[in-house]
């Protein structure tokens, strides 16, 4: 299945996409959120939907997309954990998994506008591939990880490497601001991606790509990340976990190249789709 999120922000609906068209399930009653993946709510949805075949209404194209789960009790993400970009950046290869959080107030829709934050001049883009957790996970081994895995959707960690790496402190000040964190269009579920060790992700500037590679750079595979986390903390259902991105972003670059009012990020994984944010200056409410 394809899950999606629809609807005014704060004030979204759910829904799936079947054969390319969106469907709304607001009457399935329930959100996609911490309860619903605890409580079998994939095989329940699944069940909802093959009782109700014919009867689903079409979602309009022109409503918006939020993400296509509510805000998670955790946003964890992975740095440095492509080869290649731990390399562009002049960083050494990490030994273990380098752990920062993105505030959960970041989380965004797919084709929402990102927002330059007040006093950033160094903010950047990341493409990456994210996962949901569907059951609550401590001290999982590398073996049984993958059962944990509700399914898998795209990420945009949007970054202000200044707040990140000049400003003292952890990493999460430079990745946690309002809209950092596009997700979408859908959460597909485990069974729809084979491998996903082998998808290629990529990310464009303006039209100019900047980023194109794949999974299968990863330094840290999913099921060690999701057993090493987990030793250190409980993954609650619904808790997203954010893999790390490849070569090619705007502080890698000679110059490097940071986000400006008016720049267009266009990113996709095969098999997750494509999303797009607009990026606009800070203005004070």
């Amino acid at each position: 299945m394809k899950l999606i999120r629809w609807g005014n922000p704060g004030k979204e609906k759910t829904g799936v996409i079947i054969d390319d068209v969106k469907y709304d399930t607001s009457s399935f009653g329930e959100d996609y959120n911490e309860q619903f993946f605890e409580s079998d709510g994939l095989k329940r949805l699944e069940a909802y939907l093959a009782g109700n075949q014919g009867k689903l209404q079409p979602i309009s194209d022109s409503e918006r997309l939020g993400a296509p789960f509510a805000r998670p009790s955790k946003i964890l993400c992975i740095g440095l954990n492509y080869a290649k970009h731990a390399a562009e950046t002049g960083a050494a290869t990490p030994i273990e998994p380098i752990l920062f959080m993105k505030s959960t107030t970041s989380l965004i829709g797919p084709f929402d506008d990102v927002v330059i934050p007040k006093n950033s001049v160094k903010s950047d883009w990341e493409v990456e591939l994210a996962f949901v957790i569907g059951k609550r996970a401590s001290h999982v081994s590398e073996e049984e990880a993958m059962d944990y895995v509700a399914g898998y959707c795209l990420h945009n960690d949007v970054s202000e490497r200044e707040f990140q790496l000049e400003r003292g402190g952890t990493w999460d000040k430079g990745k946690g601001c309002d809209t950092f964190a596009p997700m979408g269009p859908f959460m597909a579920t485990a069974d729809e991606i084979k491998d996903p060790h082998n998808l290629r992700l990529w990310l464009k500037l303006n039209g100019k790509i900047l980023q194109d590679s794949n999974t299968d750079d990863l330094i840290f595979n999913i099921p060690f990340l999701i057993s090493y986390l987990s030793q250190f903390m409980t993954l609650l259902p619904g808790d997203v976990v954010s893999t790390g991105t490849p070569a090619g972003v705007g502080l890698g670059l000679n110059p490097p190249v940071f986000l400006k009012d008016g720049d267009v990020m266009e990113l996709g994984i095969d098999g997750l789709g494509v999303s797009r944010q607009s990026v606009k200056a800070y203005v004070k409410n």
